[in-house]
């Protein structure tokens, strides 16, 4: 099944589009090569639960407050919920629920996450971290400049609140007549939150199913022998099984579309093409992630921001591949490279 797409634009800035009887979508700009993210409302009998935030600066707080003084004007709201810790998503979170004095409802990995990245803002930039780039084929030069501004999006946080509420796999949610059944999925990003309404045929997908562009899926420094590219091949397999292909994907970026089996098998398949080019650039000499930045990315020159994003992703690739079998890491003057296998 191709995808088809019933809303040919987004959202105008400071309007909202109504995709189904009670849910309302909304984008945000972003400063980033990817400019935006989506924000839904989800209209309960207490208000609407917003669901996402965008990151915490000036222009995103001012296109809120254009929000609420044009197309939600006198709206109630019920609450907030966060898919995920990135803080495109999670961003406002804090300042959300206190201007409109509703909870957060969020997975524990995210708020938790949110606390680590707000109170310690020096953490990404710590030495380990540094020397983890270096062992992976950075120049010390680049490490340091990748490990500080290559980071900067991760503080984009306003103070997060002091309580939330957890949502967790298999919770049920119910919003306005229907029923949401909330899924997680790893790989972009630990325990994301995604809202399934099979009644109603719609989903609300995040960041995990997204059309045209695949979601970023990294290894960090945090966890530097991790596999969340596992996860997220794992991830899109259940949601084909799950999700029917006449349901209405609602992802946080990009348009709303219709096809969830066939763009999970089509990242599946997108990821296993770039294991494909991995191992062939590695038959003839082991390489290290840095290596394959040029192979796998555009040779333009990146932004420290999107060379930390690039290398962790050929990094996931790295780890599943080695997990598999595919890929051996090998040792020389504390770099580490892998060759085919």
């Amino acid at each position: 099944m191709d995808l088809t797409f019933p809303f040919a634009d987004p959202p105008a800035p400071g309007t909202v589009t109504t995709v189904a009887p009670g849910l309302l979508w909304a984008r945000l700009a972003l400063p980033f090569r990817l400019d935006h993210v989506n924000i839904y409302f989800i209209e309960t009998d207490d208000g609407f639960l917003i669901v996402d935030t965008g990151i915490s600066d000036k222009p995103t707080r001012a296109a809120w407050e254009t929000l609420f003084a044009g197309p939600l004007k006198g709206a109630r709201f019920a609450g907030l919920i966060v898919t995920h810790h990135h803080p495109d998503h999670i961003g406002l979170a804090g300042w959300l629920t206190e201007r409109l004095d509703i909870p957060l409802l969020t997975s524990r990995t995210a708020f938790f996450a949110c606390l680590t990245f707000f109170n310690s803002p020096e953490l990404l930039a710590a030495s380990p971290y540094s020397r983890f780039y270096i062992r992976h084929g950075m120049s010390e030069d680049l490490a340091a400049v990748v490990s500080t501004m290559g980071h900067d999006y991760m503080r984009m946080l306003s103070k997060p609140p002091f309580t939330y509420q957890r949502l967790a796999a298999g919770d049920l949610l119910p919003a306005g007549g229907r029923t949401f059944e909330v899924m997680s999925g790893d790989g972009h990003s630990p325990e994301q939150l995604m809202l399934h309404a099979p009644a109603d045929k719609l989903f609300l997908a995040a960041d995990q199913v997204i059309e045209k562009i695949s979601p970023n899926v990294s290894v960090t420094a945090f966890e530097p022998w991790g596999n969340p590219l596992g996860a997220f091949l794992a991830s899109q397999e259940a949601i084909a099984a799950t999700v029917a292909d006449d349901t209405l994907v609602l992802a946080g970026h990009r348009l709303p579309f219709y096809g969830a089996a066939a763009r999970c098998r089509a990242l599946v398949a997108h990821h296993r093409e770039r294991c494909d080019v991995i191992a062939n650039a590695c038959a003839a000499a082991p390489k290290s992630a840095a290596d394959l930045i040029p192979v796998l990315f555009d040779k333009r020159p990146l932004s420290p921001h999107e060379t930390s994003f690039a290398f962790s992703e050929i990094l996931a690739h790295l780890n599943h591949m080695a997990a598999l079998g595919e890929v051996t890491w090998e040792e020389d003057g504390g770099r580490a490279r892998v060759r085919r296998a």
